[in-house]
Formats: structure tokens, C-alpha cells, sequence
């Protein structure tokens, strides 16, 4: 079995090509991604977003990575400061930064050099001056204790070699009160052994997906509560498009995840 940071380089290779071709590459060998901006455009308005708010990023941030809109779910304020954890070329961080306004600010974190370079370029062209990008690991959050008051992130944490480290630093940055809004992929029957082994599909969001059991027992151990993970049956219709003629949807669906930071420490 791969190591953790053999797991972290695999994934940073796979969104590093991806990058460098302006498209999502599929779990499968082929490339089955969009190769242009209209079928990312499509993508994306079939996991949830508007018309209004794909016009509303600079042109290149829409990789088509995502498998839900976390922004649906994230309730953001004007004002409020927000994390978006895998950041990717900064689709939801610029999503968040026009719902938080110019007194808000919205920070995304990234492993991969080349898509922060890419979401930093986005942000200038567009003159976003309210969101920055920082290189780092979601285990290892380049984030103060306590400075966040929503973690925002869009199928990124399935990724982790280590899930339970990343809820464990999205609540030690997170202010008391504070709430997590995640779109990701979850597990919903054991997957095959050999689906299992397969780095392609590990860094296509399939393989290293978690069951709700596991990701409650994880937020619940970091500390949050009032935890609701919520199975969205209607993604498997593009899920199985991630590995075709593999029955990947038969084993994963997307889902939205929530959790609160208490307002206080009761241990």
C-alpha cells in the first residue's frame, strides 16, 4: 500500500496535469474531461450552479473539478472570512468572495504550486482583491488557531490519505461558532479490491471516498457537532461518467457535509 505522502504526490501530479491543460481529466486512463470552457460550463451547472454564478468567475477558474456547489449550502455573509480548502484555480473562492463582499475575505489553500499560480493569475486578471491563495496541505493549514468563520470545500477532502487530520485542523482554525460547508464524494457500499488499488482512480475522486459513518466519527472526534451528512442519490447520472463502463456510481454518490464548531468547550 502507498505511504501517505506517496498518495499526496500521486494526487499533486494528477491536478498538476490537469491544470496545465486548462480541463479535468476523468478517473479513467483516457482523458474524458472538458476541453474547452462550455463543457466545463455544463459540469458545473449539472452540480448545481446557476447560470449567473459560472459568469461571474474569470474565465479559466472552472476546471469542472467539482461534485456539488458547497456556496448552496455555506449560507456566507457579507463580511465573514472563509477558507476554501483545495482551492483548486479558485472557482468557490471567487464564488465566496462576491457573497462576503469587499469587508469579507476568502482564503484558499492549495498543494499544488501549479493551481495556485493559476487561481493567483485568475484573481488578478479579474482584479478580486479580496481573496488570496496560499500553497499548503489541508492536514497542515498555513491558517492561524481560531481566524476562519466558514470552511468551504468542493470535492477535495476525498483526496486525504489522512481525513481525520483535516477535520482535526478545519476545527482548530475555525472561530467558536464557526461552520464547515463541504461538498465531496462519500462511500456508499464497499468498493472492489482492485477498484481500491488503482491510483487513477484514487485521484479521481473514487477510490479514496469514506462512508458517512466514518467522516461523522471523524468531525465528532475533532470536536464539531450538530454534524449532518446528506447523500445526493441524483449525482451517480454523472458520477458514472468519472470511469466509464466501471459501475463506479454503484459505490460512491456525492454528498453535502455540515458541521458546527460549539461555541464553547465543554471538555
Amino acid at each position: 500500500m502507498a505511504s501517505q505522502d506517496e498518495i499526496r504526490q500521486q494526487v499533486r501530479f494528477a491536478y498538476t496535469a490537469v491544470v496545465r491543460a486548462d480541463s479535468a481529466c476523468c478517473a479513467s486512463t483516457s482523458c474524458c474531461a472538458p476541453s474547452d470552457e462550455s463543457v466545463a460550463e455544463l459540469l458545473a451547472r449539472g452540480i448545481g450552479y446557476s447560470r449567473e454564478e459560472l459568469a461571474a468567475v474569470p474565465e479559466g477558474a472552472n476546471l469542472g473539478l467539482g461534485c456539488g456547489n458547497p456556496q448552496a449550502i455555506a449560507d456566507l455573509q457579507p463580511g465573514e472570512i472563509v477558507l476554501d480548502l483545495g482551492s483548486g484555480a479558485g472557482f468557490d473562492s471567487f464564488l465566496a468572495a462576491r457573497q462576503v463582499g469587499p469587508m469579507g475575505v476568502v482564503l484558499g489553500v492549495d498543494m499544488t504550486p501549479d493551481m495556485v499560480s493559476k487561481a493567483r493569475a485568475n484573481a488578478a486578471k479579474a482584479d478580486i482583491a479580496n481573496v488570496s491563495f496560499r500553497l499548503g496541505e489541508i492536514e497542515h493549514l498555513p491558517v492561524a488557531d481560531a481566524t476562519v468563520d466558514v470552511i468551504i470545500s468542493n470535492c477535495v477532502i476525498n483526496l486525504s490519505p489522512d481525513k481525520a487530520q483535516v477535520f482535526r485542523e478545519a476545527f482548530r482554525v475555525l472561530k467558536p461558532g464557526g461552520r464547515l460547508a463541504i461538498s465531496d464524494i462519500i462511500l456508499t457500499a464497499p468498493l472492489p479490491p482492485d477498484m481500491l488499488d488503482e491510483v487513477a482512480l484514487y485521484t479521481g475522486c473514487v477510490a479514496g471516498a469514506a462512508n458517512i459513518a466514518e467522516l461523522a466519527a471523524w468531525l465528532a472526534a475533532a470536536g464539531f457537532c450538530t454534524i449532518h451528512i446528506t447523500p445526493k442519490d441524483a449525482s451517480r447520472d454523472y458520477i458514472q461518467h468519472w470511469a466509464p463502463g466501471r459501475g463506479v456510481e454503484n459505490y460512491i454518490a456525492s454528498a453535502n457535509i455540515e458541521a458546527v464548531k460549539p461555541l464553547w468547550n465543554n471538555a
